[in-house]
């Protein structure tokens, strides 16, 4: 059986979330994830899915807790950037999007304003481990997102464009308003999860039997986290990323894959935040999920059988 394991975005905090979903993942299936035939991430899930060709799930664990060995993680994890996003000063791009496009958060990638973040970190992260000018790695693939035809690419799929890791990870990371978009080969791309927290359905049968999917951004109905700014996260973010991704997850099992799906409940929401962005909060939300994430991955597996 061949098995897929699928991160999604979810910024500083949903990355944090992630790394302790997965070290309690490898922990309960007794393997290394990074054995799977194909990791397939999405903006924060591409940072993990880069980081993994170099260095192990226990790698980042100890970068989240500061304690991490290697200069390459040490750095990336000081360079996390900022809270908020420098004031963008450029008009919108394309409107139309508005009526146009369909899907998560699709039709606002036209009337958001450039971002003028620095992706130099990202870069930095996918030269340290794939090398500087080299292709997506075998088995790797980075969702991004192009706002002018509505697609999704997966880079280093099967008939995908062809991108350098960073020009990919920089693509899959490229929140707008936030980060700026990402050339490659003539077509500008910007943050996957503009379309889908994850695109579970671009995970064939082919690619994949089975379907393991590590979402931040996205839960079961009505989950939420609390208070104001969880209703406010919930309304704005999560309930339509949700639903995205809950059409996906029925597709592929339409197709016959089995998908298990990790995702955050209340409890872990609580210890999040509601920024998701929050960088001074990461170490916090990291110790939190610690806490809550296995009980997550157990949640998820158990519904999987």
């Amino acid at each position: 059986m061949t098995r897929a394991l699928v991160i999604g975005c979810g910024g500083t905090i949903g990355g944090a979330w992630t790394i302790a979903a997965l070290a309690a993942l490898e922990e309960q299936l007794g393997s290394d994830l990074r054995d799977f035939d194909v990791l397939q991430g999405t903006s924060a899930g591409s940072e993990i899915i880069t980081a993994l060709q170099r260095f192990s799930v226990q790698d980042l664990v100890a970068m989240q807790e500061g304690r991490a060995e290697s200069p390459v993680l040490q750095h990336h994890l000081a360079a996390t950037p900022p809270s908020l996003p420098r004031i963008p000063f450029s008009l919108p791009s394309n409107p139309a999007t508005l009526w146009t496009r369909r899907g998560g958060h699709a039709p606002l990638t036209g009337i958001a304003p450039r971002g003028r973040g620095d992706a130099t970190w990202l870069a930095e992260l996918a030269d340290a481990t794939v090398g500087p000018g080299a292709l997506v790695p075998p088995k790797a693939r980075l969702v991004a997102y192009e706002p002018a035809t509505g697609e999704r690419v997966a880079f280093g799929a099967p008939g995908a464009p062809k991108a350098t890791a960073s020009e990919a990870l920089r693509a899959s990371w490229a929140i707008p308003a936030w980060m700026p978009p990402v050339e490659i080969e003539g077509r500008t791309y910007v943050d996957g999860g503009a379309a889908s927290t994850a695109s579970v359905d671009l995970v064939t049968r082919e690619d994949a039997d089975e379907i393991v999917a590590v979402v931040s951004m996205a839960s079961a109905p009505g989950v939420r986290g609390p208070g104001l700014g969880g209703l406010l996260e919930h309304a704005v973010l999560r309930r339509p990323m949700s639903q995205v991704f809950w059409s996906e997850v029925a597709v592929a099992r339409a197709r016959g894959q089995r998908v298990t799906v990790i995702s955050p409940d209340g409890a872990d929401l609580a210890g999040l935040g509601a920024n998701f962005m929050a960088r001074g909060h990461r170490a916090q939300a990291f110790e939190a999920a610690q806490w809550t994430a296995p009980l997550a991955v157990r949640r998820g597996l158990e519904a999987a059988r």
